[in-house]
């Protein structure tokens, strides 16, 4: 075979540091539009991006030319810079250290859509803590509490 192609879908979930509540609705779409084209910068392509203030899904691509920690470190690092430049009220802001990663298989990707897509209202009834705990016990992916939350 002369080709490498690939189709790898990924579910990234990730928050601010401490959790705290600093992705408003006054920046949100500007956020998760330079997210959107940071990773597409990198050979990513986002289909789907939300979230509430304090953390983000994204469904995205994985180019086979990049690693997930390099397309997390490219989305973080240049996110957080640029959310920084707007304004005194977002100078604090950082995201987690940390990252959930979750393959999507192609058959999967709308109910993944609908389900990133209908965040502030799954929200009303699991906080994010729940909500991610659950995503890691469905992956079968052992964590420990004491270095999750950073």
């Amino acid at each position: 075979m002369s080709q490498s192609l690939s189709n790898i879908l990924l579910h990234i979930i990730y928050s601010t540091k401490q959790r705290e509540a600093l992705i408003d609705t006054a920046i949100a779409s500007e956020l998760y539009a330079y997210i959107v084209a940071t990773s597409a910068a990198h050979g990513s392509y986002v289909r789907k991006i939300g979230g509430i203030e304090d953390h983000v899904h994204i469904l995205t691509s994985l180019p086979r030319t990049l690693s997930v920690s390099e397309l997390m470190e490219q989305q973080k690092k240049n996110s957080s810079k640029w959310i920084k430049s707007k304004g005194s009220k977002y100078q604090a802001f950082s995201w987690q250290k940390g990252f959930g990663v979750f393959s999507v298989s192609e058959s999967q990707s709308e109910a993944v859509s609908k389900y990133i897509e209908d965040q502030r209202e799954h929200h009303k009834k699991h906080s994010y803590q729940d909500e991610y705990r659950l995503f890691l016990k469905l992956n079968n992916i052992p964590f420990d509490e004491r270095y999750v939350w950073d």
